[in-house]
């Protein structure tokens, strides 16, 4: 699915991720956990061409990213769902609509996908609130919203960055949750968070690898988590 192969990559001059080397296998449930400012996002960005490599090379479904143009890019992305840690969203449009937004984009008609927006708004517990506009959704409703814009074109690959940052522990479990179901229907899943009760909690839901960021290299974290 994704490879980073010795993947280095500096910012400003600085070093902040060296020899990186990790395989998201298919049907595969990650967490990357490390302190703030270790590259968490960054390794992220990496995963889904948001950036490039500064060293190594970071291979999506066995296509090298430096190689890919700019078409081909944007239908890698298509495979690849990502849940932002900011979660922006158009305050103008109802919640339904900003979620439909990546069919727009790639050219597929909302009105012929009805039937699956709703089932997925459904899914996330957001089918009552579907014509609400984002400002007037609560934290963990924001976060659900997004996860169901990161999944509507169902990718293989779904990447999330702290999506229970900002929402309490009764909201991070229903979100972590929706990310194991996504998980046993073969989806491949990385959670970036810096929240480890949430990885203990979830070891008794699913079988997952715990990576950790630590003097700008990635290692995989022992059973003391």
């Amino acid at each position: 699915m994704i490879e980073l192969d010795k993947v280095g990559y500096s910012y400003g001059g600085g070093e902040l991720l060296s020899d990186v080397s990790v395989l998201l296998a298919p049907g595969s449930f990650h967490f990357l956990t490390g302190p703030s400012g270790a590259g968490k996002t960054t390794l992220l960005k990496l995963c889904y061409g948001a950036l490039l490599p500064t060293a190594g090379r970071v291979l999506a479904f066995e296509q090298d990213m430096r190689t890919l143009d700019r078409d081909q890019t944007a239908l890698m992305r298509r495979r690849i769902g990502v849940v932002h840690q900011d979660c922006r969203f158009l305050d103008h449009l109802p919640v339904s609509e900003n979620v439909a937004l990546p069919l727009m984009v790639s050219g597929r008609d909302p009105k012929g996908e009805a039937e699956n927006l709703g089932e997925l708004m459904s899914w996330v517990g957001l089918g009552a609130r579907a014509d609400a506009l984002p400002p007037e959704l609560s934290g963990g409703e924001r976060q659900r919203a997004a996860l169901a814009r990161a999944v509507i074109m169902s990718p293989d690959v779904v990447l999330a960055d702290e999506p229970t940052g900002n929402v309490d522990w009764e909201m991070s479990q229903r979100l972590l949750q929706l990310l194991v179901e996504l998980n046993r229907m073969g989806k491949t899943v990385l959670i970036a968070t810096h929240d480890l009760s949430l990885i203990r909690a979830a070891k008794a839901q699913v079988q997952a690898r715990v990576l950790r960021i630590s003097e700008r290299r990635l290692q995989l974290a022992g059973a003391d988590l």
